[in-house]
């Protein structure tokens, strides 16, 4: 969506030597409890960038196949050298790592622009059409455009980045999201659309849509509401639900076409969120993470503290509909093992939902970030990643899986609002039901043990579990009252001002 612990260094030159393969698969013995296959590495050496950073990840499963998209090459101001994908055929078996082209001065082709942000990944598949949108950035680091990467019959082939949207005048654009509509009843089949915000005019929302594969857009007409880090997503029957943040990140909120995404309604108020500042020098924020079932129920998942006294740091928290209008009460999804009286502070979830189940059995995977202990510092805080699942839609979860960690928050590439492992994190299933959790993980940057006192010495690819993951019945359930209901702590607009 920035210690001393004692654990097994990465050696840098290996890393940095793999990144330069065509297809990566490297299977790790765990640090925590689960195996992982890294995906991604930073493959640029520019010397403006922070390397080897890979941050930010976000995907989309369709049958056997799952791709990834992240940023690589971090700048600490802002943006990064180009946006990198990883592909699977084969359910998470083997994966290989493309660029894409014709982006930025770094990309090959080089591209118009000086640098990429914000990825999201789409699928068409209709058209059989894999895309990659992101947040453009011109040399004075204005979101110039909305770029999209195309490839057609597959994730092998993708085209030079063409703009679904070009800033004009004072625009500055910001926190795009990609979708497309692949029920096959549904009126709307194979349209596709993105969102994003227009922050040199008060986050204004804008969204555009396509009926030709990604190959042109339209612009939609949208109400005029801030907003920020939209997740589109479409229901069976063809509607668009924008689910989003409004743009001080303190309530989350909806907006929806019925008409193929040539025209969204007003924009209303799902919920207020309360989130506790993530400490440690971590960037973070309440962006929700949504994802819908194969019978189109929506669930979103972001960070908030209204469930804790006080609200000293954050759990994950869920709401649920079927319609896009009418949502359920928001509920604490419970992670920490002490419950609402325990340290643990979990953020940036990446909710995945298997679109093979509906009703009373929709499998639910979410991957996310959390320290055990939030009462620490940038020099004492450890970084976990972490997962959670329930096989009942929610009403029961399974206990939390650590997947890796400890990481030192030094060992995270810098930015201007802190360490960073990105904005947001991602999960998809695979065919056979299993959860890939996508996140970025950093290692030791030896020998300085910390990734910016010098250019290039960072560690921090992006990762996988090696065999996807189960979702889990479990017996946890969170019936909490709300505590909570002063003003939200996190509640700001500086999270806005650089992608």
């Amino acid at each position: 969506m920035d210690s001393g612990s004692t654990r097994r260094a990465r050696r840098v030159g290996l890393l940095l030597a793999l990144a330069a393969m065509a297809a990566l698969t490297l299977t790790l013995g765990a640090s925590a409890n689960v195996a992982v296959t890294i995906i991604m590495t930073d493959p640029f050496t520019n010397s403006t960038s922070q390397h080897a950073t890979k941050v930010e990840p976000d995907t989309y499963s369709s049958g056997s196949t799952i791709v990834a998209t992240a940023q690589e090459g971090r700048f600490t101001d802002g943006g990064s050298s180009d946006l990198g994908v990883a592909c699977s055929t084969n359910d998470g078996s083997s994966w290989t790592q493309y660029e894409m082209p014709g982006t930025t001065v770094y990309s090959t082709p080089a591209g118009p622009y000086a640098r990429i942000s914000d990825p999201s990944v789409a699928y068409d598949a209709k058209d059989n059409i894999w895309m990659v949108s992101g947040l453009a950035l011109d040399a004075n680091l204005n979101g110039a455009a909305v770029t999209l990467n195309r490839s057609v019959g597959g994730c092998g082939s993708w085209q030079n980045a063409i703009n679904v949207a070009v800033a004009t005048g004072t625009q500055n654009f910001d926190k795009n999201w990609t979708t497309c509509d692949n029920t096959p009843t549904s009126p709307f089949y194979g349209r596709c659309y993105t969102a994003w915000d227009d922050f040199g005019h008060g986050n204004l929302l804008k969204i555009a849509y396509s009926t030709n594969g990604g190959a042109s857009w339209t612009l939609s007409n949208t109400p005029r509401a801030g907003v920020i880090g939209s997740q589109l997503l479409t229901l069976p029957n063809g509607n668009v639900v924008d689910v989003l943040d409004n743009a001080s990140e303190t309530q989350l909120g909806y907006t929806i076409s019925t008409n193929g995404g040539v025209k969204f309604g007003q924009a209303f108020v799902i919920t207020s969120i309360t989130a506790a500042n993530d400490p440690g020098n971590i960037r973070s924020g309440p962006l929700p993470s949504a994802e819908i079932s194969g019978d189109g129920k929506i669930f979103a998942v972001w960070e908030d503290c209204r469930f804790r006294s006080g609200c000293p740091r954050n759990d994950l928290v869920y709401t649920t509909s079927t319609n896009g209008s009418t949502w359920t009460t928001v509920a604490r999804i419970p992670a920490d093992p002490g419950g609402v009286g325990g340290t643990q502070d979990s953020f940036i979830p990446g909710v995945a939902v298997d679109r093979n189940t509906s009703g009373a059995n929709i499998h639910v995977g979410i991957g996310y970030y959390y320290y055990p202990n939030s009462n620490c510092t940038e020099a004492t805080c450890q970084l976990d990643v972490g997962y959670i699942s329930s096989t009942n839609g929610g009403s029961t979860w399974s206990a939390q899986t650590m997947l890796r960690g400890p990481m030192t928050i030094d060992w995270l590439p810098n930015t201007t609002q802190g360490r960073m492992v990105g904005d947001y994190m991602s999960s998809s299933f695979d065919s056979l039901g299993k959860a890939h959790p996508v996140f970025a993980e950093a290692y030791d940057p030896l020998p300085t043990h910390d990734c910016v006192t010098s250019t290039p010495n960072c560690n921090e690819p992006i990762e996988t579990p090696t065999s996807g993951l189960a979702a889990a019945a479990g017996a946890n359930v969170a019936n909490d009252p709300v505590v909570f209901n002063g003003p939200s702590p996190h509640g700001h607009s500086a999270f806005n001002l650089v992608r």
